[in-house]
């Protein structure tokens, strides 16, 4: 199911995680659009992950990353295969679609993100807090 951006005539394709999962060794790239908070409680595990929000969370509610399409081009190439997810699959349609307008070529947004990742019991990891983790290896 794919949906059309009528301002750049790019459509979005949109696969389910089993596919998404089967395509992450392989070559592709998963862009993780949540919030860096979001990503650190937990996120897919592969072997490329990128981590690049597309809102942040602000005290007037959540607001667009001015620089999204910057800090993605700074990592990954207009020719890369990215993978975009994010909680529910809402934001990652909107970067998705950004992110074909601005030029990148092969672009598939992860339907149902990490919520159906996780109901799926695919692989997770958990971004362990660095200062918890020093406290730890001087227990040691």
């Amino acid at each position: 199911m794919g949906s059309l951006d009528k301002s750049s005539g790019a459509e979005v394709v949109t696969i389910d995680v089993k596919a998404t999962k089967g395509l992450l060794g392989s070559g592709y790239t998963y862009l993780d659009v949540r919030t860096v908070e979001e990503y650190n409680k937990g996120h897919v595990d592969g072997e490329r992950i990128v981590n690049i929000p597309y809102m942040f969370n602000t005290p007037e509610g959540r607001v667009k990353n001015p620089n999204f399409l910057k800090e993605v081009s700074g990592v990954c190439k207009e020719e890369d295969k990215l993978l975009v997810g994010c909680q529910s699959g809402v934001r990652s349609l909107y970067a998705s679609a950004d992110l074909l307008s601005a030029g990148f070529k092969d672009v598939s947004n992860v339907g149902g993100g990490y919520l159906a990742w996780t109901e799926n019991v695919f692989p997770v990891k958990i971004e362990k807090d660095e200062l918890m983790e020093k406290e730890l290896s001087d227990e040691l």
